[in-house]
C-alpha cells in the first residue's frame, strides 16, 4: 500500500540589511527595533514585553531573566545567545534562525513560531506548552527535557538532533518527521503520536511505551 510523503518544513528565508549597532542600554517594552545589531551585549533582566525586533540580528548576547513576554521577532538572526530563564511567553517568531544558542528555562508556552530554523546549541527545559509550531525545524541541537505539552506541530522535523525527556501530552501533530532524531526519550504522550513519522528502529525503541499506553503486557 502507498503512503503520502511527509510534506517537509519550509526553512526561514532571511537576509538582514546593513545594520546599525544598538546604541541603547536594554529593550524597552512595546518598542520597535528595525535594523539593529545586538552584539556582546549583557541585555539580562530587561523589560522589553510587546516589542518588535524587525531585521534585527543578534550576537553574542546575555539574556538571563530576560523579560520579553508577547515579543515579536521577524525575519532576523539570534546567533551565540545564552540564559536562563528568558521569558518569552505569548510571542511570535517568523522567519527567523536561531543558531548555537545556550539557553534554560526559555518560556514559550502559547507562543508562534512560523519558519523558524533552530541550529545547534543546547536548550534545556523548553517551554512550548499551548504553543503553534509552523514550519519550524531543529537542526543538530540537544533539547533537554523539552515540553510541548498541548502544543500544535505542523511541518515541523527534526534533524541530526537530540530529543531527552520530551513531553508531548496531547500535543497535536501533522506532517512531523521525528525520524532524524538521533536520541528520542519520550517521558509522555505516546499516545499522542498520530500525525508524526518515526523510523523503523524508533518504532522498535518505542514498542515498550507503546505497549504501556495499550495496557499490553510482554512476557516471554
Amino acid at each position: 500500500m502507498a503512503t503520502s510523503a511527509v510534506r517537509e518544513a519550509r526553512l526561514p528565508q532571511v537576509t538582514l540589511p546593513e545594520l546599525r549597532p544598538f546604541d541603547g542600554a536594554g529593550l524597552e517594552p512595546d518598542g520597535d527595533y528595525d535594523g539593529v545589531r545586538f552584539e556582546g551585549l549583557d541585555l539580562s533582566g530587561t523589560d522589553g514585553g510587546g516589542a518588535t525586533l524587525l531585521d534585527v540580528g543578534m550576537y553574542r548576547c546575555a539574556l538571563d531573566e530576560a523579560r520579553l513576554a508577547r515579543l515579536r521577532v521577524i525575519d532576523s538572526v539570534l546567533e551565540g545567545v545564552w540564559g536562563v530563564g528568558t521569558d518569552l511567553a505569548g510571542g511570535e517568531l517568523r522567519d527567523v534562525e536561531l543558531r548555537d544558542a545556550r539557553l534554560g528555562g526559555v518560556q514559550l508556552h502559547g507562543a508562534r513560531l512560523n519558519r523558524v530554523l533552530v541550529r545547534g546549541g543546547k536548550i534545556d527545559y523548553l517551554n512550548l506548552r499551548q504553543a503553534r509550531l509552523t514550519d519550524v525545524t531543529f537542526e543538530g541541537c540537544v533539547l533537554t527535557e523539552p515540553d510541548f505539552g498541548g502544543a500544535s506541530l505542523e511541518r515541523v522535523a527534526f534533524r541530526d538532533c537530540v530529543l531527552r525527556r520530551v513531553e508531548f501530552h496531547q500535543a497535536r501533530f501533522k506532517n512531523v518527521d521525528l525520524r532524524g532524531a538521533t536520541e528520542l526519550d519520550i517521558a509522555t504522550g505516546v499516545g499522542s503520536l498520530a500525525g508524526a513519522v518515526v523510523s523503523s528502529g524508533q518504532l522498535m525503541e518505542l514498542a515498550p511505551a507503546f505497549a504501556a499506553q495499550l495496557g499490553v503486557r510482554v512476557e516471554d
